[in-house]
């Protein structure tokens, strides 16, 4: 569902004044209960994280709404034999959630992440097997469910099923 909200998202790097936005988000546990960082408690936690994680990572970017940082979405590229795949991840304030928003900075993300990696074939997303709305975004998005990997992924001190998801460059609408 596309709503006036996800009409009008934008994606850019984040930047320190992000700080507060930043806390909105990754200082709540039911956003961060699926990701694989903690949930960040205080100000100055959220500025180094801005500062050491978010700033000098290959790309990265803040989910905005009239400039304000709702979210993020990243792309994580391999390296070596591996550097024609990327996996992404994402997330956003939970007053957002349901609102088309993620599944629009998806989109967005792999319009431009195929040409800022021109070498990438794929780009691969994980999801929890209990997170029907992460794989909702990633189906609306154009991302094919390829199977559930079992007992694959480390989440907060447990071990998860995942299903896994790609979008292949040929798959770009021309």
């Amino acid at each position: 569902m596309e709503t006036n909200l996800s009409k009008m998202i934008t994606l850019r790097p984040f930047r320190l004044s992000d700080v507060d936005d930043i806390m909105s988000y990754a200082g709540d546990d039911q956003v961060t209960r699926s990701l694989r960082w903690k949930t960040l408690t205080t100000r100055d936690e959220a500025l180094t994280f801005i500062k050491d994680v978010c700033i000098p990572h290959p790309w990265r970017r803040a989910i905005c709404i009239d400039d304000r940082s709702i979210g993020f979405v990243t792309i994580f590229p391999g390296s070596g034999d591996d550097r024609y795949k990327a996996d992404l991840g994402y997330a956003i304030a939970a007053k957002y959630w349901g609102q088309g928003i993620t599944t629009k900075a998806v989109k967005i993300t792999v319009s431009q992440v195929f040409n800022d990696f021109p070498i990438l074939v794929r780009l691969q997303a994980f999801a929890d097997v209990e997170n029907k709305a992460s794989q909702r975004v990633l189906e609306k998005a154009g991302f094919q469910r390829e199977g559930v990997l079992r007992k694959y992924g480390y989440l907060k001190g447990n071990i998860k099923d995942l299903v896994v998801y790609s979008f292949l460059s040929t798959e770009l609408a021309v």
